[in-house]
């Protein structure tokens, strides 16, 4: 009764049930209770106010600094585990709290490394938004991480922003236009960035290659991404934290790529890739899982196929993925 009345505008929803219903649909308050999100902020009353808001962001300390991208980094951890539909209102409030220490903040001495803990928290709010199926937050998250990386005068963020922008424009049915955009990040990277993160940049391409109907071109950038990977176990980039990417994280996305292409060569990547990937990445294995799918449905393996769909399946209610969710849903109405 109350979820008709809510959708019919008959009863408001009350703060105690939209705390629940953020969680559980992976929600922000606007997009629940349908408001706008281009609503202005609050302004500071007077000028006391404001110099002091504005003192108060120019005495922000390396090590506050240093505990915003503590909270980003346990908001990471937390999101691939359980996913991101249970931090929604967690991720929130921290963006919150850094756009207004950067708002307040005037000289460039102050701004910087709030705009680069913004940049990175952005992005990752973005990616969470995209999992969430809410499309047009991911893509406002990303808009902001670009200023905030632009601000920062940080390319390794900006063209990050950019390429993981691409996906958005992707799942929107504009493939050809993600990959223009992962194209335009490189460009804009340059020789700049580091050996891990130019080799995540090619991975990303060969994505979205696949997507535009580009086999070719797929398989010439993973060939460059693993010529450009660093050797050895080594996962996390020190320079780009939101960056995993090892030879093994590398053979699961060249085995989604090769699934998708229909390529028989992709049962074996993504069976190694399975041998070593990480447990705690639960909404990677249940993507490692969909993949397993399409590649044995390639092969009309259908006992092998369901077998890994129904792993899918179970990883993906664990994390609440809708973009999993979605594409799980697809390929068990191919068998």
């Amino acid at each position: 009764m109350y979820v008709s009345e809510w959708e019919n505008g008959k009863r408001n929803i009350s703060d105690r049930y939209a705390a629940i219903l953020r969680k559980l649909l992976g929600v922000i308050d606007t997009e629940l209770r349908g408001g706008s999100i281009d609503a202005a902020p609050s302004v500071a009353d007077g000028y006391d106010e404001l110099l002091s808001r504005i003192d108060s962001a120019s005495s922000v300390s390396q090590s506050m600094v240093k505990a915003f991208d503590d909270q980003t980094e346990l908001l990471r951890t937390m999101d691939r585990q359980l996913g991101a539909s249970a931090l929604v209102d967690q991720m929130t409030g921290h963006l919150a709290a850094l756009e207004d220490a950067l708002n307040f903040a005037v000289l460039p001495s102050a701004r910087r490394p709030v705009a680069l803990a913004l940049a990175g928290a952005s992005t990752l709010a973005a990616w969470q938004a995209i999992d969430a199926g809410a499309v047009e937050r991911a893509w406002r998250h990303y808009e902001v991480a670009k200023r905030a990386a632009r601000d920062a005068e940080d390319r390794m963020y900006l063209t990050h922003a950019m390429a993981e922008q691409a996906y958005v424009l992707c799942e929107a049915g504009r493939p050809r236009l993600g990959l223009e955009l992962v194209r335009d990040a490189q460009r804009t990277l340059g020789r700049d960035g580091s050996p891990r993160f130019r080799a995540w940049l090619y991975a990303a391409e060969a994505e979205l290659c696949v997507h535009a109907g580009l086999p070719d071109d797929c398989r010439r950038a993973l060939d460059a991404a693993a010529a450009s990977l660093p050797p050895g176990h080594e996962e996390r980039d020190p320079e780009m934290l939101s960056i995993f990417l090892n030879e093994a994280h590398l053979a699961r996305w060249r085995g989604n790529a090769l699934a998708l292409l229909g390529d028989e060569d992709a049962v074996r990547s993504l069976y190694g890739a399975l041998e070593v990937v990480d447990p705690s990445f639960v909404r990677a294995q249940a993507g490692l899982h969909a993949d397993l799918v399409q590649a044995h449905l390639a092969r009309a393996e259908y006992e092998e196929a369901n077998t890994h769909l129904r792993q899918a399946k179970l990883l993906a209610s664990r994390t609440g993925s809708v973009r999993q969710r979605r594409r799980i849903d697809l390929l068990s109405a191919r068998l």
